[in-house]
């Protein structure tokens, strides 16, 4: 029994989602390797022959892969899958794009967002924005699944010697082509990587305000800038901030919610998170619940004076 990890990468680095998916992928038992499709990127291959666990790594080389379109990788994970038991991507973006096409084309059903691994065909996750835990049992050759990083540790990126054995890439499906690509630019830490989160709601009133008010306090923890849906909705922040089931989901050590009531489609996406510190002036705001630390505040108020004391 042996499982296959998707690399995540930019042809340059391995994106923290890997290491996380490898722990998944350990936990089915086994062996783990890890496919690499890329393009002029040995030294991503590299790297994940470092990560701790990883036996083995799958190198794809071409032009067809620079850009990771779902169409080449997934065919690329079809070439190589007929020794695998588990097949796992990360719940990506890039992720979720692909293992649908890579079940679909192996006549499987795909377990989807995965936060446990009970037995190698017995898997937890999250359902009703994670009100509830389901319990999956495939009884499928292959099981594709996808894994929500933020319910397994890290692997550690170092102690591995893994070898590394270069397959042949195959060839571009033709089907799509990259055009281009506008990625926003921040010099603060990506946000579902980020140890610190700063998340701020509607509460704030303005986009005036939310610069005003949240960003020194994320300039004194060097965090990560979040925001509740409706924060985003409203435009005082942009989209990829969003916190949430819609937005993104993260689970940083320490989460700090300022102006945030807490709606269910919020605390699925924060709610993993080590430490949640919440501020708010509604003593019945459900942001309460799940935090370990609560203050019943105004936020322009409590907020300047957590950033005069640090």
């Amino acid at each position: 029994m042996t499982a296959l990890v998707i690399a995540e990468h930019d042809n340059a680095t391995l994106k923290p989602a890997t290491l996380n998916t490898v722990t998944a992928a350990a936990a089915c038992g086994g062996e783990v390797h890890v496919l690499v499709a890329g393009h002029n990127a040995a030294a991503v291959a590299s790297m994940a022959a470092q990560i701790a666990g990883v036996t083995k790594v799958l190198h794809a080389d071409a032009e067809g892969f620079a850009h990771g379109l779902a169409e080449n990788v997934a065919a690329q994970v079809l070439a190589v899958a007929a020794p695998y038991s588990h097949i796992l991507f990360a719940a990506t973006a890039s992720g979720k794009n692909i293992a649908p096409r890579v079940a679909a084309k192996l006549d499987v059903a795909q377990i989807s967002d995965i936060t446990r691994v009970d037995a190698p065909d017995t898997f937890e996750r999250p359902i009703y924005a994670g009100n509830a835990i389901a319990t999956v049992q495939s009884s499928d050759a292959v099981k594709v699944i996808t894994v929500r990083t933020t319910g397994f540790d890290a692997a550690p990126a170092s102690g591995g010697s893994a070898a590394v054995e270069t397959v042949a890439a195959v060839a571009d499906a033709g089907k799509s082509r990259f055009v281009g690509s506008e990625i926003a630019q921040n010099d603060r830490p990506e946000l579902t990587a980020a140890k610190i989160i700063v998340s701020g709601g509607r509460a704030l009133g303005s986009a005036e305000k939310f610069n005003e008010v949240m960003m020194p306090l994320a300039d004194k923890l060097g965090a990560a800038i979040g925001a509740s849906r409706a924060a985003v909705d409203a435009g005082y922040a942009p989209n990829d901030w969003q916190v949430g089931q819609t937005g993104k989901i993260v689970a940083p050590q320490l989460y700090i919610a300022a102006g945030i009531s807490g709606a269910i489609q919020h605390l699925a996406g924060m709610k993993d998170s080590k430490v949640i510190v919440a501020i708010n002036k509604d003593p019945e705001a459900p942001i309460f619940s799940v935090a370990a630390y609560g203050l019943e505040a105004d936020l322009f108020t409590a907020v300047p004076e957590l950033v005069k004391a640090l």
